[in-house]
């Protein structure tokens, strides 16, 4: 079917409603159809992305004829027909939500219906439930052949997973995961590496030594390895942590003869975009290696200044040596941060440290 509007909840939308509705009819002949899409589309409007998801779980329980199992059944043949990674997440969510009973059946069902929509949400009802028996399980999803299984083991269990309820046992202590990491930490699929990175960050904000003393074990040699503690490091290195700089041997105070920002234009509407333009020139006799970031004070409804550390480079320069740096940043409205006319503030950040500030103003037309 076409893909849905641009707003996010719309993925499900009445016409999403209705494809199911057919499809599961066709698979279910005692199946109620008109029950479902009562059930879906009545207050379609108040709902968001998420409670959409979830009522769609609820009106296949209500109208499906019989039991656990067959609709698992079902689930099985109706998951590689729906074509859209977050609605795919359907049966996942299916299984989360009733299938607390049947541990075994349903972490099987969970590890053939990540590869049609991530499974990460609701194995965390499972990890809520039974913590080390979740992740036994998850362990040995990290030897599998399938990546979307072994990004499954990593992204599930993140404490501090976006969009869900946080694992409040493993954000007090995340040793449990550690075998998992450990397992997947030189993963060949980038799609693992970043769930692993983003992990690994998570842990960051509550555990910063724990998470880089299992880094510092780690082989950075290997360049798969090295890209997990890279980014996984974002956070603390963006707020000049000198143990995560020092890991890549960064140090906390770069030396610079001159350090400058520059911004254009000075005044634009929200939807345009601003060009940022850095130079560096080193000094000190030897070579050093930096790290650039920048930092955007945004205006808030309220008033207030919102800070946010966005990456640009990582790299080595010698001694005396002159660097031109740009990059272009849209300035559009996103489900994630709403924008607001005012005066802004950009920081050039060099290794955690502010070096130069300046100003633009973001008007509404």
């Amino acid at each position: 079917m076409a893909e849905a509007p641009a707003q996010l909840k719309d993925w499900f939308n009445e016409a999403r409603y209705r494809w199911f509705a057919d499809e599961v009819g066709r698979l279910s002949p005692g199946f109620d159809r008109k029950a479902f899409l009562r059930h879906v589309l009545e207050g379609l409007g108040e709902r968001e992305l998420l409670q959409r998801l979830r009522r769609t779980t609820e009106g296949l329980h209500l109208c499906l004829p019989g039991g656990y199992a067959e609709h698992l059944s079902l689930l099985r043949e109706l998951a590689p027909r729906i074509g859209h990674g977050f609605v795919g997440i359907l049966p996942c969510d299916y299984v989360g939500c009733h299938g607390l009973h049947d541990f075994d059946t349903s972490m099987a069902a969970l590890a053939e219906f990540t590869r049609f929509g991530s499974g990460e949400f609701a194995v965390r009802e499972f990890l809520r439930a039974d913590q080390d028996r979740a992740l036994r399980q998850m362990l040995a999803w990290a030897q599998s052949p399938d990546e979307h299984v072994r990004r499954l083991a990593s992204e599930g269990s993140r404490p501090r997973l976006p969009w869900s309820f946080r694992l409040e046992r493993l954000v007090r202590d995340p040793s449990p995961t550690r075998p998992i990491l450990e397992a997947l930490r030189a993963d060949p699929s980038l799609y693992v590496r970043k769930s692993v990175a983003n992990h690994l960050n998570d842990i960051s904000k509550d555990h910063p030594d724990f998470m880089l003393a299992l880094l510092e074990g780690w082989d950075l040699s290997h360049p798969h390895t090295a890209w997990i503690a890279r980014h996984a490091c974002r956070s603390l290195i963006k707020a000049g942590h000198a143990r995560a700089l020092a890991l890549f041997k960064v140090g906390t105070r770069p030396r610079l003869e001159r350090a400058s920002l520059s911004l254009s234009p000075r005044r634009l509407a929200i939807g345009g975009t601003l060009a940022l333009s850095a130079m560096l020139k080193t000094g000190g006799r030897s070579t050093q290696r930096l790290v650039v970031d920048f930092a955007v004070h945004y205006v808030k409804q309220s008033g207030r200044p919102s800070r946010k550390v966005f990456k640009w480079k990582m790299l080595e320069l010698e001694a005396g040596a002159e660097l031109s740096l740009s990059k272009r940043m849209a300035l559009v409205q996103r489900s994630t941060r709403t924008l607001a006319p005012g005066l802004h503030r950009v920081e050039l950040l060099v290794n955690g440290q502010s070096v130069d500030t300046r100003e633009f103003t973001l008007t509404s037309r």
